[in-house]
């Protein structure tokens, strides 16, 4: 038994490597996207970015959907991972400042990157047969996460008539700002933007 030590504790540091290889092609991907779109990035340029062959990518991901799809699926869990672990530096419930801080970070899921390379995705969706499905599939998911997540924060009753309605229309609001992020920088109008709503909020909760 002992002679399948050695060969058990070789695999450990490979597949530490190929997590770190998939790991270099996901983020490279997410910035390739939100650099050059989708015509822009290919499997090859996506390779050359994160420092890895051609073979090595395709060895990870068959194809250029599943590359791209993953991609942006692996920041989005990230994302959302960040505005889940804000409930623990939260000021007290009830506070402005509290609605506000989650309003905020709400809108920072919409206004960078990520949402950038997501758009190309679904720009490309609307063209590309292959992608439409599985970029529909991930913005569901991505779009129920988000908004579970952000009732959880901001401890919203949905029972509540409109409550529900005001939730979403803070995510829909979010997604159009990121928008108007795109071509200029908003920021001046967004944080105007993000007081009213942060205040509209608590009026409704």
């Amino acid at each position: 038994m002992g002679a399948l030590t050695p060969a058990r504790g070789a695999k450990e540091p490979q597949q530490e490597r190929s997590r770190a290889t998939r790991l270099k092609l996901l983020e490279a991907a997410v910035a390739c996207l939100a650099e050059r779109g989708w015509t822009g990035s290919t499997v090859a340029v996506v390779a050359e970015r994160a420092g890895v062959s051609r073979g090595a990518a395709q060895h990870h991901f068959r194809t250029r959907e599943d590359l791209f799809t993953a991609a942006v699926e692996h920041v989005a869990e990230k994302r959302q991972g960040a505005l889940k672990a804000l409930a623990h530096d939260l000021p007290p419930a009830g506070s402005i400042a509290r609605t506000w801080m989650i309003v905020e970070e709400v809108v920072g899921l919409y206004t960078g990157p990520l949402f950038r390379a997501a758009l190309h995705l679904w720009v490309a969706a609307s063209d590309e047969e292959q992608l439409r499905d599985r970029v529909t599939a991930l913005e569901a998911r991505v779009g129920r996460e988000a908004h579970r997540t952000t009732v959880a924060l901001l401890a919203a009753d949905e029972s509540v008539p409109g409550v529900r309605e005001t939730v979403q229309g803070l995510l829909d609001m979010a997604r159009g700002l990121g928008l108007a992020n795109l071509l200029t920088d908003d920021s001046a109008r967004r944080d105007r933007v993000v007081a009213q709503w942060a205040k509209n909020i608590d009026a409704v909760l």
